[in-house]
Parts: structure tokens; sequence; C-alpha cells
């Protein structure tokens, strides 16, 4: 892999040559430093951009290096711990004579009952399947009560809200006025959902990510940076269920 030497910092990259008119450069969690520049584009150009917007590039990859990306899933046996609204509640598994498995939230702990001769993969699979659907249907109850509050500050509202599955974005507000909400924000904070669901009001408003924007947002939750910045450091760690 290329790299080029800004500073004390070495900054390794991913070259992609494609037919195109101008040099690109993003840095991700995913796929690091990528430089897609046009085919006839000399190294020497290229390390000259990367040492042009070295700063830029350097405080993203310190940025990512803060990120916590856990190296595991959940396992559905018993001991094991999922959150929900910031909190985290064990996980009980009963293997006992019954034909149909069944997940259930009692006491503050998630209980499963299970056939008693599944395999551990069997019992993986489709408690991740009814637990997911537990998160949805208790979540879109929590989502609106909170949303209501917010409506009522904002004077605004969305033509309907719905908890769904999106592996980039944790929400989005249609042209229509749909807000979509990744179901996973319902394992965070209380304050974190509230930030996505006032960020989410606030595009109702103002369509821009732009200074009035913000101004709304801030309007409502005067220390919304810290869920935000939470969203960043915390996020991926609620990817640990489902796919």
């Amino acid at each position: 892999m290329p790299q080029v030497q800004y500073g004390t910092t070495t900054i390794e990259y991913e070259l992609l040559n494609m037919k195109r008119k101008d040099l690109k450069i993003t840095v991700d969690l995913v796929n690091g430093v990528q430089v897609t520049a046009p085919e006839e584009t000399s190294m020497e150009s290229i390390e000259k951009a990367i040492k042009q917007r070295g700063p830029w590039i350097t405080n993203k990859l310190r940025e990512i290096e803060q990120v916590h990306t856990p190296s595991f899933k959940k396992e559905y046996v018993s001991g094991e711990k999922f959150p929900y609204l910031g909190r985290h509640y064990r996980l009980k598994v009963h293997k006992e004579a019954v034909s149909i498995p069944t997940l259930k939230f009692h006491q503050g702990k998630f209980i499963a009952i299970v056939p008693s001769d599944w395999e551990y993969t069997q019992v993986e699979k489709v408690l991740e399947t009814k637990l997911i659907q537990w998160y949805r249907d208790h979540g879109i109850v929590k989502v609106k009560e909170r949303a209501k509050i917010y409506e009522e500050i904002l004077g605004v509202a969305p033509n309907s809200l719905q908890l769904r599955t999106q592996h980039k974005r944790w929400g989005t507000c249609t042209p229509n006025g749909d807000i979509y909400l990744n179901w996973r924000i319902v394992m965070a904070p209380v304050s974190v959902i509230d930030y996505v669901m006032v960020h989410e009001l606030a595009h109702l408003i103002i369509p821009e990510h732009n200074e009035k924007f913000w101004n709304v947002v801030q309007s409502v939750l005067f220390d919304y940076k810290k869920s935000k910045e939470w969203l960043r450091v915390q996020g991926m760690e609620l990817h640990t269920i489902g796919s």
C-alpha cells in the first residue's frame, strides 16, 4: 500500500485510478484513506494533494481511532447483556420441552425459552430475530413518546414515524415529511434518542445542514453535541446485534 510522510505521521492510502476529471480523497472507518484519481495522474501530484489535505486527513484518522469497534457479536446464552435505552439487561435462556420458542422481558431480564434439543445455531438465529422484533415493537412506542414532546416544542410533526433497518444512518427525513429512525437507536440512552429525533424534526423546518438548522437543534437541546459525540464514538457498539 502506498504511503506519504506528513510531518511525524505516515499516511497509508489506497489508490483507485478511474476515468474522472478530478482527484478525490476520502477517509472512513471501513476503507481508511482512499484516493480516487484520473488515470493519467502522476504519483507526484497525488502525494502533493495528500500533503495539502494533511491536516484534514490526520484529524479524520484521529477521530476514527476514538471510535469503539467491537470485534464480536452478541451471544444468545444466559448471562449475555443486551442494551435498551442506555441500560444493559441480562438474557436468561431456558431449554425446555417446548416446540415454539419464546422471548419476553420480565423483571429486568430477557427470558427466553427454547426447545431442549436445539443446537446453538438454531437458538442464535431465532432469538436474534425475536430480540430485534422486540426492539422494534417496544422501541417505536418510546420513540413516538419522545417525539411528541419535541413536536409540541418545535411546532412540527412528521407525516409518519417509523423504525427501520438503516446501515449508514441513524435517521432520515424524506421530502414528504416521513421520518425513519434506525431501530438500533432504541438501545442508546434516551438523551441520544432525543438528539436523533430533534435532528430529524428540525429537517421539517430547515432541510439543509446549515447554521440555521443547527441553531434550531440547539434551541431545543443546548447540549446536543454530547449526544452527537456519543454516537460517533459509541454508535458502532450498537451493531453487535443483527446484520
